[in-house]
């Protein structure tokens, strides 16, 4: 069904090239790479440490690519797959799908070419990522769905987001890596403990559509409480993988003030009191990513990573 914004908007003047590309970047976030992207350049920047030591600057290109790649098809897709839902929620009846600034159609297209750009930066890394992809798009694709069959659409996320770490370092060494997996744990844990707190403020609109999620089907406290055992859980991971990969001094300080930021995060947003939400939603968890990458970068350089 095409919402009236859509049909009213649709028959105006088609929008410049320019124009249809800024409004498709505003479509998919693209800023937001922020959250993600940090914690795939630990895992490959690790990896490069352990096979040589050096900075591998043309496969850490790659690995970018691929990642902003099927970030910003996943966020197509979602957008594409919800825009009934969003029409219908005053949250998001603004997005650009709705109100007409980007159609379906050109939705579909940057989607598709999102798509192949990450398939095809895949198979310029190595024969197993390039094998391995498919797998990575299909908690994308689910996603969006997730919250018509369970009240637990967060986890999907999590999933989804995992994949990015253990996809960096076997674009870096081709091989398996359990440290990996364990990186991939701590920021599918921390992304669906953050996605538990940003879907708190749709709990009546969730409610009135059918929408499931932990905040809708247990309430506010109960999804707050949930984040507070993911981010827990968060730091336990990200300690082990500490551990594991032998990480220094400069790396457990990049941990404090991770868990200095949840503490903030979990600080400003409580059940009677969401107003500070996007402030921990954006600003905090977008410097946990940075602080622990940059903590990250200084400890390999000081345990002799070069340029």
């Amino acid at each position: 069904m095409t919402s009236a914004a859509e049909g009213v908007l649709g028959s105006g003047p088609a929008p410049q090239a320019g124009g249809r590309v800024k409004a498709f970047l505003r479509l998919v976030m693209i800023e937001h790479s922020v959250f993600a992207l940090p914690f795939a350049y630990i895992a490959a920047l690790t990896a490069m440490f352990q096979l040589d030591r050096r900075m591998h600057w043309g496969e850490l290109l790659l690995v970018t690519v691929c990642m902003v790649g099927l970030r910003t098809f996943a966020m197509a897709a979602n957008r594409i797959i919800d825009r009934e839902i969003d029409s219908r929620n005053p949250r998001t009846a603004g997005r650009e799908l709705v109100t007409g600034a980007v159609s379906v159609r050109s939705a579909w297209t940057g989607a598709g070419i999102a798509l192949v750009v990450f398939l095809g930066s895949a198979a310029l890394l190595n024969p197993l990522c390039l094998m391995l992809a498919p797998i990575a798009v299909v908690p994308m694709v689910v996603y969006p769905y997730g919250k018509r069959f369970t009240d637990f659409p967060h986890a999907i996320l999590g999933l989804a987001q995992a994949m990015g770490p253990v996809g960096a370092w076997l674009a870096i060494t081709g091989e398996w890596s359990w440290d990996a997996v364990i990186l991939g744990l701590a920021v599918g844990v921390w992304i669906g403990g953050f996605d538990l707190i940003f879907g708190c403020q749709d709990v009546a609109a969730d409610r009135a559509e059918g929408v499931r999620s932990v905040p809708a089907r247990f309430g506010i406290p109960a999804a707050l409480w949930g984040a507070r055992g993911a981010h827990v859980v968060t730091t336990a991971l990200l300690a082990w993988y500490a551990v594991a990969t032998d990480a220094g001094i400069f790396f457990w300080a990049g941990l404090l003030i991770v868990v200095c930021a949840f503490l903030y995060e979990h600080s400003i947003v409580t059940p009677h009191d969401l107003s500070r939400l996007n402030r921990a939603f954006f600003t905090v968890n977008g410097v946990i990513g940075i602080c622990l990458f940059l903590a990250t970068l200084m400890d390999l350089f000081v345990r002799g990573f070069s340029l």
